[in-house]
């Protein structure tokens, strides 16, 4: 009975999800909106136009198992990055500077995880919210699980207090580029317009997701045995220390080069339109540095590099195949059918329930759009003029967008870094989902107050354009 109750392998619950959508291409009807490409070269809906095919195209088995490979190919960028990733840091480890800072942390933080706790969320978020960081945190998901290992916590303590952080980030940004900003931009209001209720909102959001990593890491410090990790193994198992190293000048050096690497990274980011390729070309430059000032020679430094690849490729495939669902709703002609679907019944709806249902939808599209950006741009379109007709200014859609997107990036399993994150602390996506669940569900409430008072006090109204007041009214 055990067995048959037994949760499938994070690969079989992907591929699981690939199946439903490839029969969801048979079931749904087909259909698409006419799209318009903008000045930034980015395609955006236009409203009104969904229609149904004209041709029907039905996937074959063969194109599902095609869609796999495809997928790997779709996701390159972030696969190639935490393959990066881990043998730069094993690397790392092996000149002792990973040791070294874990147990300097262990000096200030030990006794205080709260603090600990409490200051990377707050960190991760701001950085999030302010110029939508990401993939740039996973190279921090080992270091945070040797912390929480020595700590007495466990490696879900560590996810979450990354993930925890980057959603909410997400979530309640003030002025993510990637998101708010593009949003903003196809709703026609004024780039960072309404950011005085956004920059309210930061703190009292923090806090909750604190609170419930907080809550949990007491819980498993108290009871080792309450982990939802018990029996599952840490990806440092069998590197404990006894005593760790002194930080020395040579480690403090190899630390101040991760730091130079992503504040360069940032840079390039916000400044010159860099993304993951250039951030691997960065944590490799970061690589040979490590190993110059850590005195390993060229022979061990690429052997440490490729036992880190190594321990990566299961990480590396489940971010491949979880970029094959939205492949093959797209290739099905289905994608923006259910977008069409879910926007239609809004119209119906009152303005306070309205900017619930508009969030909710979001929530949901996040699962087949897992980029915030081409969620902006295939769903504000639509629901800006829906807005206009109930009521619902278009700021208050964008803010209904950048909750949705935002706070499903923590748990919707599409989501490549979310994959890589917990991939590389060795959690599997049912545990996460289980620890994840009852925070949305928090932030989900309190989104939807927000949202609710934000209709009733007409936020956004100044900034509502006049041409869409009219067009609303005839």
């Amino acid at each position: 009975m055990k067995s048959l109750l037994k949760v499938p392998h994070t690969l079989i619950l992907l591929l699981s999800m690939m199946l439903l959508a490839f029969v969801a291409t048979w079931l749904v009807p087909q259909g698409f909106f006419e799209t318009v490409t903008l000045e930034n070269g980015r395609q955006a809906v236009v409203p009104g136009t969904f229609a149904l095919a004209d041709a029907q195209i039905r996937l074959t088995p063969m194109d599902f198992f095609v869609a796999i490979p495809r997928a790997l190919a779709a996701a390159q960028d972030v696969i190639f990055f935490v393959f990066i990733v881990g043998g730069v840091l094993a690397i790392a480890r092996a000149t002792g500077t990973i040791d070294a800072l874990i147990g300097r942390l262990l000096e200030r933080f030990g006794n205080k995880p709260h603090m600990l706790i409490f200051m990377v969320v707050f960190t991760f978020a701001m950085a999030s919210g302010a110029i939508g960081t990401a993939g740039e945190y996973i190279p921090f998901v080992l270091i945070l699980v040797g912390l929480c290992k020595a700590m007495k916590l466990d490696a879900m303590t560590a996810v979450g207090m990354v993930v925890v952080g980057y959603g909410i980030g997400y979530g309640v940004s003030a002025f993510n580029p990637f998101t708010v900003m593009i949003a903003q931009q196809v709703a026609d209001v004024p780039l960072y317009s309404g950011i005085e209720l956004r920059l309210a909102i930061f703190l009292p959001f923090v806090l909750i997701g604190f609170h419930h990593v907080w809550r949990y890491a007491k819980k498993v410090e108290a009871e080792p045995g309450s982990s939802l990790t018990v029996g599952i193994p840490c990806p440092l198992q069998g590197t404990e220390q006894a005593d760790y190293p002194t930080l020395n000048m040579r480690h403090k050096s190899i630390l101040f080069g991760l730091v130079a690497t992503v504040v360069i990274a940032v840079w390039g980011i916000s400044q010159q339109g860099w993304y993951l390729y250039e951030l691997g070309a960065m944590f490799i430059i970061w690589g040979i540095f490590t190993a110059v000032v850590g005195q390993l020679n060229a022979s061990d430094a690429a052997e440490k590099f490729i036992e880190g690849v190594k321990d990566l490729a299961t990480t590396a495939m489940l971010v491949g195949v979880a970029r094959g669902i939205a492949l093959i709703m797209e290739d099905g002609q289905i994608l923006h059918t259910l977008v069409y679907a879910m926007s239609y019944p809004l119209s119906y709806l009152g303005a306070e329930i309205a900017s619930v249902g508009m969030f909710i939808m979001q929530t949901i599209l996040n699962l087949f759009i897992p980029s915030g950006s081409g969620q902006a741009y295939v769903t504000m379109p639509l629901m800006a003029p829906v807005g206009d007709i109930i009521g619902v200014n278009r700021q208050i859609a964008v803010l209904a967008y950048q909750f949705g997107d935002g706070f499903s990036n923590m748990i919707v399993p599409t989501n490549a870094v979310l994959m890589g994150i917990i991939g590389m602390a060795g959690v599997p996506y049912h545990l996460w989902f289980r620890f994840c669940l009852p925070l949305m569900l928090k932030l989900m409430a309190a989104a939807s107050l927000v949202l609710v008072l934000a209709v009733v006090f007409d936020y956004g109204a100044e900034h509502q354009p006049q041409v869409a007041i009219e067009a609303a009214q005839n």
